[in-house]
């Protein structure tokens, strides 16, 4: 009787080890994904998921909704991505000085825009006033692929010198179409 007890312990570390090193693998992985999320949407994750454990659903969304909700969001951002070409491929955020009315965090951005693909690398300079915040772009680094044309180095050199991200979505999204189209009527001719 007393082998069988200790047996029936025995299981029951194994399978609690088990949950603690799998829950440390995915502690691990959600600290590597931090990186991509403000403290602010870390604490707010958090007490969702805390919200969540403890079976307080007040007030809280149910999973079908949260379901729809993402769904609904992915067909805007498919539906945004075709109306402006722009697909980002990576985004990586890190904050590099934070006091208490000062926040500067450093972003990395890729992607495309129909075939011109882009690198942004940029200073987000964040002042909090009692009442407004006011944010600065500093340090704006793009690199292109320009091709033959010059007047792209130009721009970008502008852009850069300016730090008006704006300018250059804007700018780079007219280009890209007007560009997308020569490229195919050339196609057509060859």
């Amino acid at each position: 009787m007393d082998s069988n007890i200790y047996q029936v312990y025995e299981d029951e570390i194994q399978a609690l080890q088990e949950e603690i090193k799998l829950l440390t693998e995915k502690y691990e992985d959600i600290q590597q994904e931090s990186t991509f999320f403000s403290e602010e949407e870390i604490l707010k994750s958090k007490e969702s998921f805390q919200r969540e454990m403890q079976g307080d659903s007040k007030g809280q969304e149910c999973p079908s909704d949260l379901k729809v909700q993402l769904e609904s969001l992915e067909t805007d951002l498919s539906f945004l991505m075709k109306l402006t070409g722009f697909q980002f491929t990576s985004h990586s955020k890190k904050t590099l000085e934070k006091t208490g009315d000062r926040t500067v965090q450093k972003h990395r951005l890729s992607g495309s825009c129909y075939s011109l693909s882009f690198q942004l690398e940029f200073q987000l300079l964040e002042m909090q006033s009692k009442e407004k915040v006011s944010t600065a772009i500093t340090d704006l680094s793009i690199i292109m692929e320009s091709g033959e044309d010059s007047g792209v180095s130009k721009f970008v050199s502008s852009v850069e010198e300016h730090g008006n991200l704006i300018t250059f979505f804007r700018s780079l999204s007219t280009y890209a179409e007007w560009y997308e189209h020569r490229r195919r009527t050339f196609l057509h001719f060859k």
